[in-house]
């Protein structure tokens, strides 16, 4: 059983890295339909190995009926084919979810599952000759910066010209040395550079970062195709850990990278921003799983040292989501309910495949990534009973409350739930924001859906309060059970009165298909507020004319994918030499 667990896990994680080696190849052939589909099939990679493994278990051991000890022997065995191997965490993280599916849940714990892991995922090396290491180490003199970020760049072996990588490698050291300062080497001066390269979308990104004394400095360096689409650029220099921040937001997609150890490509990210947690790394290498498994493990350890309760989230309450969160943890909870208003034509399977079109998807740093779990057992003295007959009222098929272990202590387990980053709504931020945080909100509000409309996605409800505002400032949209594909949609402008009973009428005089959007018709919806509309309409008047949807609808149908860069356009080298050469004149 060991053995075959470990065997479907180790298929699993061969077409994982085959899937990522492959973006290199198309990032060479600028194939980005192709990359958005790999990207998406590659979410379904587990799932469909775990359902391979579970059927085999049940088919050659007669896994459903084995005794407890059978399965406590299972789990010694596999620990000890793990001692060697190269990615302990997630063949554990993949033996959870195959006996999961399984066992009864009085089985989840540490006697048979991997509640804490095992092996240790410290110092694992790859010992064969030819391996390579998981970073690079260059020791330039400040004098040869420049020609070490040419090697840098050229060990990346990139099957396509650059336009003109001697240009682009000087703005890159220029932008180093205004951070470093006039600084005075160490005998450690180094610069230490993971040695894959991370593909997303239409780009690839150089990881890394400079050591120097006490020091270290981390930077990406985004590699993309210049205007013409024939030859390759660096794009601009991210230095700093607020930059890699954004660029691994939770509310982008995920990377591909060839890792054959990524337990050591998590301890080096971590090191240039220790702010972020391992499972929100791990689920930006595309391995979700894991990051799912290790946030779990952090929510359990943050309810054994917590005594708050869980409460109904503030704010407007959702007509399809029931909402909660527990204070003291920086995420909420989503249910789905039993019962929407009529207005709301839609099922609970609906609802989950929106939320899964949106983990698929590229959320060009605009729509928040979401876990999603089910059976999960909170101790039911944590609850406020307001919010559990809240649960009780709308969402009676998610809840079960058991003493299961007959021990007195009384469980409540929700059978399908969503967690999500906790956010400030968009709405409550507005009525609390200065002057000038209400003009920076209204202005990211709608950059935050011409970055989604980019992306091919319809809000769909796009009022303020669907969307939040991150730390940095950022407005993220999070409420998914009414996208859409932009080129699902039919974007119409509304058709003038035929009468002037039409015109004094209250209600609308043309037909309205189910697809059918009026933008028009957003205006009083989202612009009551005199300060907003002004700077609404001084900077996003065009969300309101039907010609904008359609321009961006037939774009995409002709199959272009377009940038939306994880940081600032500004800071990109061309458009800086351009502005340059414009101050030059």
């Amino acid at each position: 059983m060991a053995r075959a667990l470990l065997e479907g896990f180790n298929k699993h994680y061969r077409l994982f890295r085959e899937s990522s080696a492959q973006a290199q190849q198309r990032f060479e052939q600028a194939d980005w339909l192709g990359q958005q589909k790999a990207q998406r099939d590659r979410i379904v990679f587990y799932d469909l190995r775990v359902g391979e493994a579970v059927e085999q278990l049940q088919r050659d051991f007669g896994a459903g009926s084995l005794s407890m000890e059978v399965w406590h022997q299972a789990k010694l065995h596999y620990i000890g084919l793990l001692i060697e191997h190269h990615q302990p965490e997630l063949a554990e993280t993949f033996f959870n979810s195959v006996t999961t599916h399984i066992l009864h849940r009085s089985y989840f714990h540490n006697d048979f599952i991997f509640v804490r892991p095992a092996v240790s995922t410290e110092y694992i090396e790859n010992d064969e000759p030819a391996a390579t290491p998981t970073y690079r180490v260059y020791y330039p003199t400040p004098e040869s910066l420049h020609d070490a970020f040419l090697r840098i760049v050229h060990n990346f072996q990139l099957q396509r010209p650059f336009e003109d990588l001697d240009r682009d490698v000087a703005d890159v050291v220029a932008d180093l040395r205004a951070e470093l300062g006039d600084f005075r080497p160490r005998a450690n001066f180094q610069i230490q550079v993971l040695s894959s390269l991370f593909f997303r979308n239409k780009g690839a990104y150089v990881i890394g970062k400079v050591v120097n004394g006490y020091r270290e400095l981390p930077f990406s360096l985004p590699i993309l195709y210049n205007e013409a689409g024939d030859a390759l650029v660096i794009d601009t220099a991210l230095i700093g850990e607020d930059d890699l921040q954004m660029l691994f937001s939770f509310a982008r997609a995920y990377f591909m990278v060839d890792m054959e150890i990524p337990s050591a490509y998590v301890q080096f990210l971590r090191s240039m921003m220790p702010r972020k947690p391992r499972w929100e790394l791990y689920n930006a290498l595309g391995l979700h799983k894991q990051g799912k498994n290790i946030f779990y493990r952090d929510f359990l350890y943050h309810l054994r040292h917590s005594s708050d309760h869980f409460r109904i989230a503030p704010g407007i309450k959702g007509m399809v989501m029931l909402v909660f969160d527990l204070p003291s943890f920086p995420f909420v909870f989503k249910l789905i309910k039993d019962y929407y208003p009529p207005q709301k034509d839609t099922t609970r399977e609906q609802i989950k495949g929106k939320y899964l079109l949106v983990k698929q998807h590229d959320r060009v740093g605009r729509m928040a990534d979401t876990l999603e779990f089910s059976d999960v057992a909170f101790p039911l003295e944590r609850f406020e009973d307001e919010l559990v007959e809240e649960i009780r009222r709308f969402a009676p098929s998610q809840l079960e409350i058991s003493d299961r272990d007959g021990d007195g202590r009384v469980e409540l387990i929700l059978k399908h739930v969503y967690i999500e980053r906790r956010m400030v709504p968009l709405n409550l931020y507005l009525q609390e924001a200065t002057p000038t945080q209400l003009e920076e909100a209204v202005v990211e509000y709608g950059n935050a859906i011409k970055d989604l409309v980019a992306a091919n996605i319809f809000p769909g409800d796009m009022l303020w309060k669907n969307f939040g505002v991150t730390r940095q400032g950022k407005v993220v949209f999070y409420d998914y059970d009414e996208i859409e594909y932009i080129t699902d949609c039919n974007f119409r402008r509304v058709p003038p009165p035929r009468t002037e009973e039409d015109e004094m009428s209250g209600e609308i005089w043309y037909s309205v298909g189910p697809k059918d959007v009026f933008p028009e018709t957003f205006g009083p919806f989202l612009l009551g507020n005199q300060a907003v509309r002004e700077v609404f309409m001084a900077h996003h008047a065009d969300l309101l004319d039907a010609a904008f949807w359609q321009g961006h609808q037939a774009r995409i149908k002709a199959g272009d994918v377009q940038d939306v860069f994880p940081y600032d356009p500004g800071r990109r080298f061309a458009v800086r030499r351009r502005l340059a050469a414009i101050g030059g004149h």
